[in-house]
Protein backbone atom coordinates (compact mmCIF):
# COMPACT_ATOMS: atom_id res chain seq x y z
CA UNK A 1 0.00 0.00 0.00
CA UNK A 2 1.65 3.20 -0.99
CA UNK A 3 0.71 6.40 0.59
CA UNK A 4 0.82 10.05 -1.23
CA UNK A 5 0.22 13.31 0.67
CA UNK A 6 -2.20 15.60 -1.87
CA UNK A 7 -2.05 18.21 -0.09
CA UNK A 8 -0.44 20.02 3.42
CA UNK A 9 -2.06 21.79 6.15
CA UNK A 10 -1.18 25.23 4.09
CA UNK A 11 -2.23 23.83 0.89
CA UNK A 12 -5.85 23.19 2.62
CA UNK A 13 -5.86 26.44 4.65
CA UNK A 14 -5.25 28.05 1.34
CA UNK A 15 -8.04 26.25 -0.82
CA UNK A 16 -10.67 26.88 2.05
CA UNK A 17 -10.03 30.44 1.96
CA UNK A 18 -10.63 30.14 -1.66
CA UNK A 19 -13.83 28.41 -0.98
CA UNK A 20 -14.53 31.25 1.82
CA UNK A 21 -14.37 33.97 -1.02
CA UNK A 22 -16.14 32.33 -4.15
CA UNK A 23 -19.07 31.51 -1.34
CA UNK A 24 -19.70 35.50 -0.59
CA UNK A 25 -18.95 36.11 -4.41
CA UNK A 26 -21.82 33.69 -5.49
CA UNK A 27 -24.03 34.54 -2.93
CA UNK A 28 -22.76 38.74 -3.29
CA UNK A 29 -22.37 38.25 0.75
CA UNK A 30 -23.71 36.46 3.85
CA UNK A 31 -27.40 37.55 3.79
CA UNK A 32 -29.37 34.38 3.97
CA UNK A 33 -26.53 31.91 3.56
CA UNK A 34 -25.79 28.88 6.51
CA UNK A 35 -23.61 26.27 6.41
CA UNK A 36 -23.98 22.79 6.96
CA UNK A 37 -21.56 20.12 7.27
CA UNK A 38 -21.80 16.79 6.61
CA UNK A 39 -20.99 14.36 9.80
CA UNK A 40 -17.21 12.84 10.50
CA UNK A 41 -15.14 15.33 7.77
CA UNK A 42 -17.53 18.01 6.46
CA UNK A 43 -18.88 19.07 10.03
CA UNK A 44 -14.95 20.36 10.87
CA UNK A 45 -14.60 21.87 7.05
CA UNK A 46 -17.53 23.81 7.69
CA UNK A 47 -16.74 25.34 11.21
CA UNK A 48 -13.53 26.44 9.41
CA UNK A 49 -14.85 27.89 6.45
CA UNK A 50 -17.26 29.83 9.25
CA UNK A 51 -14.85 31.47 10.91
CA UNK A 52 -13.19 31.97 7.44
CA UNK A 53 -16.26 34.18 6.18
CA UNK A 54 -16.85 36.12 9.56
CA UNK A 55 -13.15 37.34 9.41
CA UNK A 56 -13.77 38.42 5.77
CA UNK A 57 -17.04 40.12 6.12
CA UNK A 58 -17.54 40.77 9.66
CA UNK A 59 -20.32 38.61 10.37
CA UNK A 60 -21.29 35.15 11.44
CA UNK A 61 -23.24 32.95 9.46
CA UNK A 62 -25.30 29.85 11.08
CA UNK A 63 -23.61 26.46 11.20
CA UNK A 64 -24.82 23.28 11.36
CA UNK A 65 -24.39 19.76 11.19
CA UNK A 66 -26.18 16.99 9.74
CA UNK A 67 -26.26 13.11 10.40
CA UNK A 68 -26.96 11.35 7.16
CA UNK A 69 -26.84 7.83 8.42
CA UNK A 70 -30.91 7.15 8.56
CA UNK A 71 -31.06 8.68 4.89
CA UNK A 72 -28.23 6.33 3.58
CA UNK A 73 -29.29 4.20 0.75
CA UNK A 74 -27.60 1.27 1.82
CA UNK A 75 -28.25 1.22 5.56
CA UNK A 76 -30.06 -1.46 4.98
CA UNK A 77 -26.96 -3.98 4.11
CA UNK A 78 -24.27 -2.24 6.52
CA UNK A 79 -24.20 -3.01 9.90
CA UNK A 80 -20.66 -0.78 10.62
CA UNK A 81 -23.09 2.18 10.72
CA UNK A 82 -23.79 4.56 13.64
CA UNK A 83 -26.05 7.08 13.59
CA UNK A 84 -24.56 10.39 14.83
CA UNK A 85 -26.36 13.35 15.94
CA UNK A 86 -27.67 16.20 13.41
CA UNK A 87 -26.91 19.77 15.26
CA UNK A 88 -28.76 22.46 13.33
CA UNK A 89 -30.59 25.32 15.52
CA UNK A 90 -32.04 27.09 12.78
CA UNK A 91 -34.94 27.44 10.42
CA UNK A 92 -33.83 25.88 6.81
CA UNK A 93 -36.67 27.05 5.28
CA UNK A 94 -35.78 30.40 2.82
CA UNK A 95 -31.76 29.84 3.34
CA UNK A 96 -29.31 29.41 1.36
CA UNK A 97 -27.83 26.27 2.47
CA UNK A 98 -23.91 25.55 1.54
CA UNK A 99 -23.46 21.82 1.88
CA UNK A 100 -19.74 20.94 3.60
CA UNK A 101 -18.46 17.73 3.09
CA UNK A 102 -14.47 16.42 2.40
CA UNK A 103 -14.20 14.11 0.03
CA UNK A 104 -16.67 13.77 -3.24
CA UNK A 105 -16.77 10.49 -4.79
CA UNK A 106 -19.97 8.78 -5.96
CA UNK A 107 -22.37 11.33 -4.73
CA UNK A 108 -25.05 9.45 -2.26
CA UNK A 109 -24.12 10.67 0.78
CA UNK A 110 -24.55 13.91 -0.78
CA UNK A 111 -27.74 13.04 -2.05
CA UNK A 112 -28.62 11.82 1.55
CA UNK A 113 -27.87 15.28 3.05
CA UNK A 114 -29.92 16.81 0.60
CA UNK A 115 -33.11 14.48 1.70
CA UNK A 116 -31.42 15.51 5.27
CA UNK A 117 -31.69 19.20 4.93
CA UNK A 118 -35.41 19.21 3.21
CA UNK A 119 -36.61 16.75 5.26
CA UNK A 120 -35.97 19.92 7.99
CA UNK A 121 -37.64 22.50 5.84
CA UNK A 122 -37.54 24.04 1.94
CA UNK A 123 -34.46 25.72 1.78
CA UNK A 124 -33.80 28.70 -1.07
CA UNK A 125 -31.26 27.08 -2.68
CA UNK A 126 -28.42 24.06 -1.49
CA UNK A 127 -25.08 24.64 -2.95
CA UNK A 128 -22.03 22.19 -2.52
CA UNK A 129 -18.56 23.07 -1.10
CA UNK A 130 -16.56 19.74 -1.49
CA UNK A 131 -12.20 19.94 -0.48
CA UNK A 132 -11.65 17.13 -2.59
CA UNK A 133 -13.69 16.10 -5.67
CA UNK A 134 -11.68 12.88 -6.87
CA UNK A 135 -14.58 12.07 -9.34
CA UNK A 136 -16.32 8.39 -10.08
CA UNK A 137 -20.03 10.00 -9.44
CA UNK A 138 -23.38 7.48 -9.69
CA UNK A 139 -25.40 10.03 -9.51
CA UNK A 140 -25.76 12.90 -11.09
CA UNK A 141 -24.38 15.67 -8.26
CA UNK A 142 -21.64 18.58 -8.90
CA UNK A 143 -20.26 20.60 -6.61
CA UNK A 144 -20.58 24.23 -6.60
CA UNK A 145 -17.11 25.24 -5.00
CA UNK A 146 -13.89 22.88 -4.97
CA UNK A 147 -10.37 22.95 -3.12
CA UNK A 148 -9.09 20.34 -5.31
CA UNK A 149 -9.99 17.92 -8.25
CA UNK A 150 -8.19 14.76 -7.78
CA UNK A 151 -8.74 12.06 -10.19
CA UNK A 152 -8.20 8.35 -8.90
CA UNK A 153 -8.76 5.02 -9.20
CA UNK A 154 -11.65 3.44 -7.94
CA UNK A 155 -9.59 1.15 -5.43
CA UNK A 156 -7.60 4.26 -3.99
CA UNK A 157 -9.32 5.75 -0.96
CA UNK A 158 -8.47 10.13 -0.18
CA UNK A 159 -8.30 10.72 3.71
CA UNK A 160 -8.33 13.83 4.92
CA UNK A 161 -6.78 13.44 8.26
CA UNK A 162 -7.16 15.94 11.52
CA UNK A 163 -5.73 16.67 14.39
CA UNK A 164 -6.99 16.01 17.63
CA UNK A 165 -8.17 20.01 17.84
CA UNK A 166 -10.37 19.23 14.62
CA UNK A 167 -8.19 21.09 12.24
CA UNK A 168 -7.64 19.37 8.97
CA UNK A 169 -3.48 18.21 8.45
CA UNK A 170 -3.36 16.91 5.54
CA UNK A 171 -5.22 15.18 2.67
CA UNK A 172 -3.84 11.20 2.15
CA UNK A 173 -4.19 9.37 -1.35
CA UNK A 174 -3.73 6.11 -0.28
CA UNK A 175 -2.85 3.67 -3.51
CA UNK A 176 -4.25 -0.02 -2.44
CA UNK A 177 -2.52 -3.11 -4.33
Amino acid sequence: MDEVIILDETGINRALTRIAHEILETNKGVAGLALVGIRRGGDRLAAILERKICDIEGETVPLGAIDITMYRDDIGTRTDLKVGKTDIRFPVTGKKVILVDDVLFTGRSVRAAMDAVIDLGRPQSIQLAILIDRGHRELPIRPDYVGRNLPTAREEDVRVEFDAGEQPQCVRLIKNR
